[in-house]
C-alpha cells in the first residue's frame, strides 16, 4: 500500500493513534514515493520510533527494527553464523565419515547455517512486500558504522565474505532516527529526506493524548498537556516528550485522580521527569507556580 495523497498519510497514521501534522505527513509521502529513506531528529520521546510502527500497522508492513548502541559494528547488524550448530554438524561428519572436507564445507557456510540480522533480513523477500527498516538511534553508533550504512543504503546490498554480495530485489522502506546526541555525517543525510520531529503544540498533543488515553476525562487531559507544556519552558536536563505526557495520564488514570494539584503532581514526577536533579527543582513550591501558570494559559485560550 502506498498513499495516494498527504491527507491520506495522516488519515492512515491517524487510524493507528499516530497524530501527525500535515509537515511530517509530507515527507513521509515523499519518501515513499521517491523511494528515499527517512532521516527523523529530534528530542527523545517526540514520536519519531512511534511512526516506524504505525506505518508498518497502516501499510500492513512487517516492521524490522536495528536498536543502535554504542559499538555496534557491520557483523553485528547483518549477520553472524550459528557456530553452536555448526560444531554439532562437524562433529556429526566426522563420527559418520560422511562428507568430505569440500562438501562440508560448502554446507556449513550456506544459508541453512546463516542469522540473519536486521540490515540482511530487510533485503530478504517479504510477504506483503518489502519490510520497513527502522535504524533508531543512529546517532548512539559511531562514524565506521556510518560509512558502512552509507554504502549498505546506497545499493541495498550486502556483502558476506563466504556467500557474496546479496542484494535487494525489492529496497525496504528505510526510517532512520537520532535524538542528537551528535551530528550524523552530512554524507549520511544526503541520501535521506530530512524532518525534525519537535514537541507538539497545545492542540497536537490534546488530540495525542485523547488517542492514545481515550479514557482519562477531557478536563484532566487538558491540564495535563497545559502542564507538561509549561514544564519544557523550565530549565532541565530533560524535558519530558509526548510518551511522558501519555505515561503520565494514564499513571493519574491509574489513581483515580479527577483534577491536578501540587500534591499530586509531587507524588507522580517520576512519571514526567527521569532525572534527580529536576525532580527535585520541581518539587513543592515550584510544581505550584507551573500548575498556576498552566491553568492561566488555558483560560486565555
Amino acid at each position: 500500500m502506498i498513499f495516494a495523497s498527504i491527507d491520506d498519510v495522516q488519515s492512515a497514521l491517524g487510524a493507528q493513534g499516530y497524530i501527525c501534522g500535515r509537515d511530517l505527513a509530507t515527507v513521509v509521502f515523499l519518501s515513499l514515493k521517491l523511494g528515499r529513506p527517512l532521516f527523523l531528529e529530534g528530542e527523545a520521546g517526540v514520536g519519531k520510533t512511534e511512526i516506524a510502527k504505525a506505518m508498518a500497522a497502516a501499510m500492513g508492513k512487517r516492521l524490522i527494527r536495528l536498536q543502535c548502541y554504542e559499538g555496534l559494528d557491520a557483523s553485528s547488524a547483518v549477520y553472524e553464523w550459528n557456530f553452536t550448530a555448526q560444531m554439532i554438524a562437524i562433529r556429526t561428519a566426522e563420527a559418520s565419515g560422511g562428507k568430505d572436507a569440500s562438501a562440508l564445507q560448502e554446507d556449513l557456510f550456506s544459508d541453512k547455517y546463516l542469522i540473519k540480522r536486521p540490515l540482511l533480513d530487510a533485503m530478504q523477500p517479504h510477504e506483503g512486500g518489502a519490510p520497513i527498516l527502522l535504524i533508531d538511534e543512529l546517532d548512539r553508533t559511531d562514524e565506521p558504522f556510518e560509512a558502512f550504512l552509507l554504502e549498505a543504503l546506497s545499493d541495498f546490498q550486502v556483502t558476506i565474505p563466504e556467500i557474496g554480495t546479496i542484494k535487494a530485489e525489492e529496497p525496504p522502506i528505510v526510517i532512520l532516527t537520532s535524538n542528537r546526541t551528535r551530528e550524523v555525517h552530512d554524507a549520511l543525510k544526503r541520501r535521506c529526506l530530512y524532518h525534525w520531529v519537535d514537541y507538539p503544540k497545545f492542540d497536537r498533543e490534546l488530540d495525542i493524548l485523547n488517542a492514545r488515553a481515550p479514557d482519562v476525562a477531557q478536563d484532566l487531559s487538558r491540564n495535563v498537556v497545559a502542564f507538561v507544556q509549561q514544564l519544557r519552558t523550565e530549565d532541565l536536563f530533560k524535558k519530558p516528550g509526548v510518551a511522558e505526557t501519555i505515561d503520565w495520564a494514564k499513571c493519574l488514570l491509574a489513581l483515580d485522580v479527577i483534577e491536578l494539584s501540587p500534591e499530586v503532581i509531587s507524588d507522580t514526577l517520576g512519571a514526567i521527569l527521569k532525572y534527580q536533579d529536576d525532580i527535585a527543582k520541581i518539587q513543592g513550591s515550584e510544581a505550584k507556580r507551573i500548575l498556576d501558570e498552566a491553568k492561566e494559559t488555558l483560560e486565555q485560550a
